[in-house]
């Protein structure tokens, strides 16, 4: 096994004409450098996958959000996937494990390997959804992603177990499906690609609340997506883009759910963004310069840039 040097060009490809003009370069790196075994590999073979804080740097927190179509999209059209790594910038790594279209079924297949108990590092905190798919109504074909609720609430118990045993730290929340509404999806791009997708309001709140009485016997903390979209008046119009996947305004109603759990949860380490350090946030003399024009201003945790200043 070599080893390799992670940080300047490597110094036989330096072109002579820069290596003239700057000898420096040739004395040392241009940027820190990180010391790491890479195996060599035979033909046809992969390297070894480089574990993610050998990468990148000191280690934070990771969140990892874990579920269908819900979690895919959600980094999309102002998404909650996007905003909370936007409220957790600095603070913890946010990670997206979301597989459109899938069940519980297919999650308690893999739950494992996204999610392995040998892991160098194990997340601080796991969001998971699944039940939107689950609850669809079955097909005379046997075929579909129809679930029977019993399995729903035993497969979604099996992912808490696993996710549980990963580490004494490691911080579990449910989100519950959320409704849909109907009619937009009938009329959205996608709705004549599923024509025999039966999925109702009144099958979907029997999933929720048996997710919500699992996450209660469980210790669990939840979401109740299913009745925190619909307080808002105009939901069934503002909170779609398709009559299933959130908005932007959809996906508000989400976030604001997560930092009120993670504010009030009592968890230590607390994981509420407020309360968590923000990386390299020390004053500076590069900082830029206040307006008295004597020292400078740290703004580490500016946040005039969001739309919506969260709690």
């Amino acid at each position: 096994m070599r080893r390799k040097v992670l940080g300047g060009p490597p110094y036989h490809l330096l072109k002579p004409p820069l290596a003239d003009r700057f000898p420096s370069i040739l004395l040392r790196p241009r940027f820190p450098s990180i010391s790491i075994p890479v195996p060599v590999p035979r033909r046809g073979e992969e390297h070894e996958p480089r574990r993610i804080e050998e990468m990148v740097g000191p280690g934070r927190p990771v969140f990892v959000l874990f579920g269908s179509s819900i979690v895919q999209y959600s980094f999309s059209n102002g998404g909650w996937g996007a905003i909370v790594a936007d409220v957790y910038a600095r603070k913890a790594d946010i990670l997206l494990r979301g597989y459109l279209g899938w069940n519980s079924r297919r999650a308690v297949q893999v739950v494992a390997e996204v999610f392995p108990k040998d892991a160098a590092v194990q997340p601080s905190l796991v969001i998971v959804n699944f039940g939107g798919n689950d609850s669809m109504g079955s097909d005379p074909s046997g075929l579909g992603p129809h679930v029977p609720l019993p399995e729903y609430v035993e497969n979604m118990r099996k992912i808490a177990t696993h996710l549980k045993s990963l580490s004494e730290k490691t911080r579990i929340i449910f989100l519950t499906p959320p409704p849909v509404n109907q009619e937009m999806f009938r009329g959205s791009q996608i709705g004549p690609l599923l024509t025999r997708l039966v999925r109702t309001n009144e099958l979907i709140q029997m999933y929720s609340e048996a997710c919500i009485k699992l996450c209660k016997e469980m210790d669990i903390k939840f979401i109740d997506m299913f009745n925190a979209i619909q307080m808002r008046d105009d939901w069934e119009t503002a909170c779609f883009t398709d009559g299933i996947h959130l908005s932007s305004e959809g996906s508000k109603i989400v976030v604001a759910e997560i930092i009120k759990v993670l504010k009030n949860a009592g968890w230590e380490p607390s994981l509420y963004w407020k309360s968590m350090p923000t990386e390299f946030s020390e004053d500076s003399p590069y900082d830029f310069i206040a307006s008295d024009g004597v020292k400078t201003t740290n703004i580490s945790n500016l946040t005039t840039h969001r739309e919506f200043q969260w709690d």
